[in-house]
Order: C-alpha cells, then sequence, then structure tokens
C-alpha cells in the first residue's frame, strides 16, 4: 500500500470540530497503537485564519489581523483527505509527540511553539494558500 500521509503533507480534515481547516501532517501511524488500533497521524492545523491586511492598515492593526490559533489533533486516516501540496516545516517534526497529548502544559507549549512557526511562515508570505479558508 502506498504510504499517502507523510511528515509534512497538508489535508483536510473531514469530520469533527474542526471539518473543513487544512492540517499538516507531523507524524503518521500506519498500524495504529495499542491505544488506537487504527491508523491516525498526528496533525498541527489552524483553527483560526489570519484576517485580510491592506496597505492602509497600521502596524498595531497589522500584527492583530496576522494572528493564527492553532490546533494539534490525532485524527484517524478516514477523517483526512489529501491534498497536493507539501509543507516543509523542521520545527514541527520535535514540537509534537504521542506523549505531548498526555499532559495539558505540554499540549499548551506545543501550540506556543506551533503558532511561532506557522506565524513566522505566514509573515514572510511563503504557502499563501495554506493560511487562506477554504471556499465551499
Amino acid at each position: 500500500m502506498v504510504k499517502i500521509y507523510k511528515p509534512g503533507k497538508v489535508a483536510v480534515v473531514l469530520n469533527g470540530r474542526q471539518a473543513g481547516k487544512k492540517v499538516v501532517v507531523i507524524k503518521q501511524n500506519d498500524e495504529g497503537t495499542k491505544e488506537r488500533p487504527y491508523p491516525h497521524a498526528i496533525v498541527a492545523g489552524i483553527e483560526r485564519y489570519p484576517l485580510r491586511v491592506t496597505n492602509r492598515m497600521n502596524e498595531k492593526k497589522l500584527a492583530r489581523r496576522s494572528k493564527v490559533k492553532p490546533f494539534i489533533k490525532v485524527v484517524n486516516y478516514s477523517h483526512l483527505f489529501p491534498t497536493r501540496y507539501a509543507l516543509d516545516l523542521e520545527g514541527l517534526k520535535g514540537s509534537v509527540t504521542a506523549d505531548t497529548f498526555k499532559e495539558p502544559t505540554q499540549r499548551v507549549d506545543a501550540k506556543k511553539t506551533i503558532r511561532k512557526l506557522l506565524e513566522d511562515r505566514y509573515l514572510t508570505g511563503k504557502n499563501k494558500w495554506f493560511f487562506q479558508k477554504l471556499k465551499f
């Protein structure tokens, strides 16, 4: 079987609270684990996308509208829709592991690092399609 969900692959969540949101696969598990006996992936996505900015806005407003709210989640493969895109974020791979979900403080720290990485990527102007809402 071909491995579709490799680290860095962009997918869309189909079910649940974050349905319709874009995510990046951080770690995949094709066989499952003892706790989760189904194929799944650890993903990081954008819960709240940055708002539109214009040239007339001042720096304070621009900074406020450029914020990103991330989420991290373990998602079953059947609830993910793969895209042709990939995102190369080296810092994401080490920031979230399976142990991150056991302790709430680790989860908060992981979200902060992911927020920083995603906001830096957004402000540099790379991968603009990832930071826009899906229109459907």
